[in-house]
């Protein structure tokens, strides 16, 4: 007799998403102390990081959450080799990137660099054993990295999209994502945008619209968590519900 699927309806715009828990994957995407912690790369640059600050704790609850659910959960890591010969044109040099500096926990460390205190990701937010972690060269999680193959062999459908920047490497992966036929719901208050954010409408809000409009669904991380406590069943096989 086929196993039962455990279902769940997530409540999101535009409309509610039924996502099958086997089927669903947590991204954690670019919580690193470059982003995100004081004397990493946007603090030194003279970028505000409390947006991706606020983020912190609603992530922590979602990820746990998620690990009770046995959900799995993949952390993407922006970060170069040591020479620098994969940053391409990609807009970080401005910001530094490769330049040594002392981090706050007195190591030696490197700006944007594999294998250092930088590119580390968030204390609160740390991997756990079992979590997966992906490095990629570039703004999208899918280019010239093994995440769809990580995605594919674990039969994963459905992404719940956390992490920073909104505008540029959660919607770059989102976009990349609904390219390979995945379905994204991205949490909106577990993602951040420090760019634009004293604008009228901040770009992490048109990124949402954008996403909400084209690419996905957005939700948030208290439906999120009361969508996963509740238990529905399925026992069909016609595949993944969308």
């Amino acid at each position: 007799m086929q196993a039962a699927t455990q279902l769940f309806l997530l409540a999101a715009q535009p409309e509610p998403i039924t996502i099958g828990r086997e089927w669903c994957a947590v991204l954690v995407i670019d919580m690193q102390n470059d982003f995100g912690a004081r004397g990493g790369m946007f603090d030194r640059a003279g970028i505000d990081i409390t947006p991706i600050e606020r983020v912190v704790e609603p992530t922590a609850r979602v990820l746990a959450t998620a690990r009770a659910a046995g959900l799995p959960i993949v952390y993407l890591k922006m970060e170069h080799i040591a020479d620098l010969s994969s940053t391409g044109v990609v807009k970080h040099r401005p910001l530094g990137v490769g330049e040594e500096i002392t981090a706050p926990d007195g190591r030696r460390s490197r700006i944007l660099v594999e294998g250092t205190w930088n590119t580390e990701i968030l204390p609160q937010l740390i991997p756990r054993e079992n979590d997966i972690v992906v490095s990629k060269r570039r703004f999208s999680g899918f280019f010239q990295t093994n995440l769809d193959h990580v995605l594919k062999e674990r039969g994963i459908t459905h992404l719940i999209v956390t992490g920073c920047t909104t505008s540029v490497c959660v919607e770059a992966t989102v976009r990349d994502a609904m390219y390979r036929d995945y379905r994204c719901v991205v949490l909106a208050d577990c993602t951040a945008e420090p760019i634009g954010n004293n604008l009228p409408r901040t770009n992490h809000e048109a990124s949402l619209l954008m996403m909400k409009t084209m690419f996905g669904w957005v939700s948030d991380s208290e439906r999120f968590i009361e969508a996963l406590a509740e238990k529905r069943h399925w026992n069909g096989g016609g595949g993944p519900a969308d």
